[in-house]
């Protein structure tokens, strides 16, 4: 597991507001070249998915910081957020198993999200449920 870098976090951070289910952020930029971090973040309904969706476009925007392209916002399955050097994916549960994401970048370093307070995937893991 990698240090999360500063540059990062007001990109992270909206993302915590809203209270996904999980959220993984994986560091790719020694496997692709069009991004450096990829970050999965799995929603619990459609409607979140448009919600933090959205969020995450308003809250970057109030802070000078634009998408450059978005995907599948309104549809609710699967948005995709890039923001060049960073990439979000937010699935609704069925589909982020459909898709398995970090299946495909397995061979990638996760990101330390700790400092969010929040559980990532390799916490979970040992989580009793309760």
């Amino acid at each position: 597991m990698i240090a999360l870098q500063e540059e990062y976090i007001p990109y992270l951070a909206p993302i915590f507001d809203r209270k996904p289910k999980r959220v993984t952020a994986l560091m790719v930029s020694e496997l692709t070249s069009y991004t450096d971090m990829v970050v999965i973040v799995e929603a619990g309904s459609s409607r979140q998915v448009t919600s933090l969706s959205e969020h995450i476009i308003k809250s970057l925007k109030e802070a000078k910081i634009k998408t450059l392209g978005t995907e599948g916002v309104k549809e609710g399955q699967w948005a995709l957020l890039d923001f060049g050097h960073l990439i979000i994916h937010i699935f609704e549960s069925d589909a982020m198993a459909f898709y398995d994401l970090e299946g495909l970048w397995s061979d990638a370093a996760p990101v330390d999200l700790s400092e969010f307070g929040r559980q990532t995937e390799t916490d979970m893991d040992d989580d009793d449920g309760f």
